[in-house]
């Protein structure tokens, strides 16, 4: 950091220590007569910046001075206001909030960023406007990006911004322009359906090596997310209780989990050796286990699935979740005690991994079918439950009647015989 002294002829910046400037004017004199600017310069977020800060050399240091606290106690946004700072400044400010850093997604947030900022890096944040955000999207749209990697793209950029606004770094304007911004993928367009059947799992799993089919089968059973999986350890997994409990830092929703093992989960469990040296609960030569991609590539070749996200009836990892809930739906489970175990918060979510297949429907219809079938046959029965009762009313007012007439037309109408009803004359005749 430094002060510098501008000539009030030819306005170079020069040193406070220079007495006569190269175009030959005496800086003495200029100094004395309040002719001079003086400037502080330094670095900043990798860039050279100089700033006016008045007419003497006073104002100049005391400037210095606080711009070297600020610096040194890391409020960079003090020194430089929203009318000046770049997509880039404020990128590299985000980046190193301890917050972002600890994030498993901090590697995908550096290389939106790092994309964004290909473009509009050098832009002042306060001059984008929408139209700048739509032409973003178009333009990775022509390099062949898929809607939703776009819309994560503005998305994780707008959330940088909100951060900035929440902190007074940015004002209104600036996150009004973003929130004006519209999706590109329309809703649910991107909802995956993929659910294995048995036979697909049975041969999955007898392809897998060891540690592959684990991760595969623990997926199934309790609808763990990878990295759930992948971080589980021994300490949150109680064999006695049959219960794995995740806390708050080991899901994606930051919120504490319990899952219930079955007998099948549990007798896998009870196989895997224990290490001495890490307390994970996957390790593949004794390191915990990153990626378990290629594995899943080559045993999907073999068995004749399709491997990949974006293709069409493709398989992932994270299907395994799908299956799950869709398996758990199936099975009868209540929804709220489904969204409990998988951490799903909110009726759209879960409704996105509860697929309903062709299977499905065809069982639908067919419950249906039952439905009416019975209420057929109960409108049948109701009916000759009728027409005997009806039956039975009409023989015992024939026989009332032959109790007044002595029984005498007993023997002549037998029980079932239909007789005309009787007048009240001839029941009063019948009495005397």
């Amino acid at each position: 950091m430094a002060i510098l002294a501008e000539c009030p002829i030819c306005h170079v910046k020069q040193s406070v220590h220079n007495r006569l400037c190269p175009c030959g004017e005496d800086l003495v004199k200029a100094k004395q007569s309040k002719r001079v600017r003086y400037w502080i310069s330094y670095r900043l977020l990798g860039k050279q910046r100089r700033e006016f800060v008045g007419y003497s050399i006073e104002e100049a240091r005391d400037a210095e001075g606080k711009r070297r606290s600020q610096k040194r106690e890391n409020r960079i946004f003090d020194i430089v206001p929203e009318a000046k700072m770049t997509f880039t400044e404020l990128t590299k400010w985000y980046l190193e909030l301890k917050s972002r850093k600890t994030l498993s997604s901090y590697d995908r947030i550096t290389g939106c960023m790092d994309h964004f900022n290909e473009v509009y890096g050098e832009r002042i944040i306060n001059t984008i406007k929408p139209v700048d955000l739509e032409n973003y999207q178009a333009k990775r749209k022509e390099e062949g990006r898929a809607d939703a990697t776009v819309d994560m793209e503005i998305r994780i950029v707008k959330t940088m911004i909100k951060k900035a606004f929440d902190n007074g770094l940015v004002g209104s304007e600036t996150i009004r322009a973003f929130n004006k911004v519209k999706k590109l993928l329309k809703r649910n367009a991107n909802t995956r359906d993929r659910v294995l059947s048995k036979d697909e799992i049975d041969a999955l799993t007898s392809l897998l090596p060891p540690h592959t089919r684990a991760i595969l089968f623990i997926a199934i059973h309790t609808g763990m997310r990878k990295n759930e999986i992948l971080s589980l350890t021994w300490d949150k997994v109680n064999l006695k209780e049959r219960m794995i409990r995740l806390e708050a830092s080991d899901t994606k929703d930051r919120e504490p989990r319990k899952i219930p093992i079955s007998d099948e989960l549990h007798g896998l469990l009870n196989s895997i050796p224990k290490a001495i040296h890490d307390k994970h609960v996957i390790l593949y030569s004794g390191k915990p286990v990153r990626d378990i991609r290629a594995a899943l590539v080559t045993a999907c070749k073999k068995v004749g699935i399709e491997y990949g996200r974006f293709k069409r009836g493709g398989f992932i990892l994270h299907d395994a979740r799908h299956t799950f809930n869709t398996n758990m739906r199936r099975a009868g489970v209540d929804r709220s005690v489904i969204m409990k175990i998988t951490g799903h918060t909110t009726p759209d979510m879960f409704e996105r991994y509860n697929t309903v297949d062709e299977n499905d429907i065809k069982q639908g219809i067919n419950q249906m079918e039952s439905f009416l079938k019975q209420s057929v046959d109960q409108s049948v029965d109701q009916g000759t439950e009728n027409i005997s009762r009806s039956k039975q009313d009409g023989l015992a007012v024939t026989a009332n009647l032959l109790k007044l007439n002595g029984g005498s037309a007993w023997e002549s109408n037998p029980p079932g015989t239909v007789l005309a009803p009787h007048t009240e004359f001839e029941v009063q005749e019948a009495h005397q």
